[in-house]
């Protein structure tokens, strides 16, 4: 894409589907045995979500990675990861940021949009990484909207939440996240209060409430990511596209009685949907 075309930058992304921070993707600066760290890192998140930094050090260090703890902290903050269980102040907010409170307690999720929820994970690349971001119904698993970034800025989970507020039956009753930054920051929180949305966050002890991504994000990455080893971010957006399309459209779901996601968020009725007693 360049100027000679006569389209703008914005112009020309969206009509290829890219976002703009896609857009201006540079390879990370990251060396390349950091790069192979940070993928060693990933997959042992996913093997063993409650490892923290001292436990994963001591992991590396047994299969030959010349790493301390200092090394890897750096690393797992680059790449946003941390043990899902609970530390001393991971309920306090942050300056600034109001955290909102936890709504899904005792509330049974009986039907489509009642809750939606999203998360962030890191997908390596062979010469870098990316952040993506999805948006998916919690009672029927389709996954309503995605977007990628090379940087964790709020703007590209704005951006994933409109399109999964336009691709949507409706908005649904309440969107439930962590307090991580990109979602307790203004603009996010704006997209989702202007669209009439009730905002619920994760609070000390809830990790298991983002159960549903974590899976999605275990079965994108074993089943793609790793697979692929994919190039630059050009590359990945297309083939996490593919994956997403398949996961939605194709690939049967055990827990919903080997039927799609897709099948179930978009005639409910017929598996079993129920208004929300709590609404």
């Amino acid at each position: 894409m360049t100027p000679a075309s006569g389209l703008s930058v914005r112009r020309q992304c969206d009509l290829l589907g890219v976002s703009r921070s896609g857009y201006y993707y540079e390879p990370c600066p990251e060396s390349a045995e950091n790069l192979r760290l940070m993928r060693r890192l990933d997959e042992l998140h996913l093997q063993h979500p409650v490892y923290g930094r001292p436990r994963l050090t001591a992991v590396l260090q047994r299969e030959g990675f010349g790493v301390n703890e200092k090394r890897v902290g750096r690393l797992m903050k680059v790449m946003d990861l941390a043990a899902i269980y609970c530390q001393p102040g991971t309920s306090a907010p942050q300056p600034g940021h109001e955290i909102y409170p936890y709504l899904l307690r005792d509330k049974a999720i009986t039907g489509p949009d009642q809750v939606w929820c999203a998360d962030i994970t890191y997908l390596p690349m062979q010469h870098g990484f990316m952040y993506l971001m999805a948006v998916m119904d919690w009672w029927s698993r389709f996954v309503l909207a995605w977007e990628i970034s090379n940087t964790l800025e709020a703007g590209f989970c704005v951006q994933a939440w409109q399109m999964a507020l336009a691709r949507g039956n409706q908005p649904p009753l309440i969107a439930n996240t962590d307090q991580g930054a990109q979602f307790t920051s203004a603009d996010y929180i704006g997209a989702v209060e202007e669209a009439g949305v009730r905002v619920s966050m994760d609070g000390r002890g809830r990790w298991m409430d983002n159960r549903f991504v974590e899976r999605l994000w275990r079965s994108l990455k074993y089943e793609d990511i790793y697979l692929r080893g994919y190039e630059h971010g050009l590359e990945l957006r297309q083939g996490v596209g593919k994956w997403f399309g398949d996961y939605n459209d194709y690939r049967p779901h055990q827990s919903l009685g080997y039927a799609t996601p897709a099948a179930v968020y978009r005639a409910p009725e017929s598996h079993g949907a129920k208004p929300a007693g709590w609404a």
